[in-house]
């Protein structure tokens, strides 16, 4: 089972955390398990891009970024070459470290 690392966020998630996952899950289902509470204003559709993280380790273990997706990402806030949407994001079968944007884009 892939391993999740967390980077700490002051709201989200203010220590961080590890946590483990399975293949083909989501790093957004993943959270969640684990009360983690990332923004997903669109249910998991990739209609929006609150769910927004940046892959700091890891990010070619990832399953491949569709059109679609990349088109979402675009309307992200702090947007990096690293960057997926964590409903969309699924893991592979290496660990990962995420970090969790301070702001989403529903955020001024």
């Amino acid at each position: 089972m892939p391993k999740i690392k967390f980077l700490p966020h002051k709201k989200l998630l203010p220590n961080g955390g590890s946590f483990y996952g399975k293949e083909g899950e989501s790093i957004l289902d993943v959270a969640l398990k684990n009360k983690i509470k990332i923004e997903h204003a669109c249910e998991k559709s990739c209609s929006c891009s609150t769910c927004h993280c940046i892959i700091k380790k890891g990010f070619y273990s990832l399953s491949q970024i569709t059109e679609k997706e990349e088109d979402v990402l675009d309307k992200a806030w702090g947007l990096t070459e690293t960057s997926r949407l964590s409903c969309q994001a699924k893991l592979g079968k290496s660990n990962i470290e995420v970090k969790i944007p301070k702001y989403t884009s529903n955020h001024n």
